[in-house]
C-alpha cells in the first residue's frame, strides 16, 4: 500500500518501526493501559470485569492470561536487541566493543532493578537482588553471549536443552523432604533454590517469581527474540513470507506449549518450558501481525503513540514507579467530582487521566529527541 504523510510515522534510519510498535504495546499495559481497560470493564457491567477484566491480572498459579505474556513478550524483545544493538558493532569494531557494551547495558540495567525496588533504603538485608529490570538484564546478558559466540543452529540447539533441561529436572527429580515430584507452590524446585541459595528480600516471602533457577528457562525466551530479529533483518526473505514464519510459527509454538502443559504445566511464577512456548508463540504471532501492518503495509497513523513509549520504555517505567500517577489523577479529577460520579466512572476518570500522564510524558520526550539510551 502506498505510504503517505499523513498515515505514517517519520522513519528512523536502521530501525524497523514494527519492533518499537511491539515494545511500546507491551509497555502500555504496564505503564496505565491495564488500569484503564479494567476501570472500562467495570463500567461496561459484572459480567465484563469478570470474564474481560481478570485477563488484566496474573494467573495465580497453574494457567495463561493475557496479562501473563506482557514480561515474556518484553523478554523476547530484549533478544531481538541484542541483535540490532550487537550486529552493527561486531562488524565494525569487534568483540571486545560487543562485550563493552554488552556489561554496561547489563550492570546499568540490573541497577536500575535495585533503585526500582527501594535500593537499600530499608536496610541491605531488604535488597531485591531478583526482580523483572534485574532478569531482563541477565537474559539480555546471557543472549548477548551466545549470539556472539554461537551459530544459529547451535544457538537453537541450546534453546532446546535449556527449556528440555528444565523440563527434566522439575519433572523427574523430587524436592528434597518430599518422596514425589511436584509443581505445587512452595514445592518445587525454582522455589527450593531460592529459599535455599537467594540471599535478602524475596518477593512472596520464600521464594521470588524471578528467582534464580526460573531464570534460566527465561534466557531461553530471550534466545527466541533473537531468533526472530534475526528472522526480521534477513535480506534473502521477503516480507510476506516472513509475515507467514512468523504466524505459522508462533501457532505452532503456541499448540506445542499446551499440549507440554498437559504434563509439564504453565506457570509463569517457575516459567516452566511450556510457559515459554506459549509466551514465545503469542509474541510471534504479534510480532508478525505488526510487522505486517506497519511495515509491509505501512499503515502507521494508529500505532504511533505506541512508538512514543516503545522509544523510551525503560524511562516510562522508572517515572511510574516514581510518581504515582494515580495519585497525581486524582488531584486533577478532584473528590467532589469522583464522589458526584461514584464508581465505576470515578475509577475510570482517574486512570483515563493517569494513562494520559504517561502518554503526555512519551510524546514530549519523543518530540524533543530525548530517549534513555542503555
Amino acid at each position: 500500500m502506498a505510504q503517505t504523510e499523513t498515515t505514517s510515522i517519520e522513519p528512523i534510519p536502521g530501525r524497523i518501526v514494527s519492533v518499537d510498535v511491539l515494545r511500546g504495546f507491551d509497555m502500555f499495559w504496564i505503564v496505565g493501559g491495564a488500569g484503564f481497560f479494567e476501570a472500562l470493564f467495570k463500567w461496561f457491567g459484572p459480567g465484563a470485569a469478570h470474564s474481560l477484566g481478570r485477563q488484566l491480572h496474573h494467573s495465580h498459579w497453574v494457567g495463561f492470561r493475557f496479562y501473563d505474556l506482557i514480561f515474556p513478550l518484553f523478554v523476547f524483545v530484549v533478544g531481538m536487541s541484542v541483535v540490532f544493538s550487537l550486529e552493527k558493532i561486531l562488524a565494525q569494531k569487534g568483540k571486545k566493543a560487543a562485550y563493552r557494551r554488552i556489561f554496561r547495558r547489563f550492570v546499568i540495567l540490573y541497577l536500575l532493578g535495585i533503585f526500582y525496588y527501594q535500593g537499600i533504603q530499608n536496610g541491605v538485608e531488604n535488597i531485591r537482588l531478583l526482580g523483572v529490570l534485574q532478569r531482563l538484564a541477565i537474559t539480555y546478558l546471557f543472549a548477548a553471549i551466545f549470539f556472539i559466540h554461537l551459530n544459529r543452529k547451535t544457538m537453537v540447539a541450546v534453546t532446546v536443552a535449556i527449556l528440555i533441561g528444565y523440563w527434566a529436572w522439575l519433572s523427574f527429580v523430587p524436592v528434597p523432604g518430599l518422596h514425589a515430584v511436584s509443581f505445587a507452590e512452595g514445592k518445587n524446585w525454582a522455589n527450593w533454590v531460592d529459599a535455599h541459595y537467594l540471599p535478602f528480600r524475596k518477593w512472596n516471602g520464600t521464594w521470588d517469581p524471578e528467582g534464580i533457577l526460573s531464570t534460566i528457562p527465561a534466557i531461553a525466551s530471550a534466545l527466541l527474540g533473537v531468533f526472530a530479529a534475526l528472522l526480521i533483518k534477513s535480506r534473502e526473505i521477503a516480507p510476506m513470507k516472513k509475515v507467514k514464519i512468523f504466524v505459522l510459527g508462533g501457532i505452532a509454538l503456541v499448540l506445542l506449549g499446551y499440549l507440554w502443559s498437559l504434563q509439564f504445566p504453565i506457570i509463569k511464577k517457575i516459567w516452566t518450558s511450556s510457559y515459554v512456548l506459549v509466551a514465545g508463540g503469542y509474541s510471534a504471532l504479534l510480532l508478525g501481525i505488526f510487522y505486517l501492518i506497519v511495515d509491509v503495509w505501512k499503515l502507521q497513523k494508529w500505532a504511533v503513540p505506541f512508538v512514543w513509549i516503545g522509544m523510551n520504555p525503560i524511562t516510562i517505567y522508572m517515572a511510574r514507579n516514581m510518581v504515582t500517577f494515580d495519585d497525581l489523577a486524582k488531584r486533577i479529577v478532584g473528590g467532589q467530582l469522583l464522589t458526584l460520579f461514584g464508581d465505576p466512572i470515578g475509577l475510570l476518570l482517574v486512570k483515563t487521566v493517569s494513562l494520559g500522564f504517561s502518554l503526555w510524558l512519551v510524546h514530549f520526550l519523543f518530540k524533543k529527541k530525548v530517549f534513555l539510551r542503555i
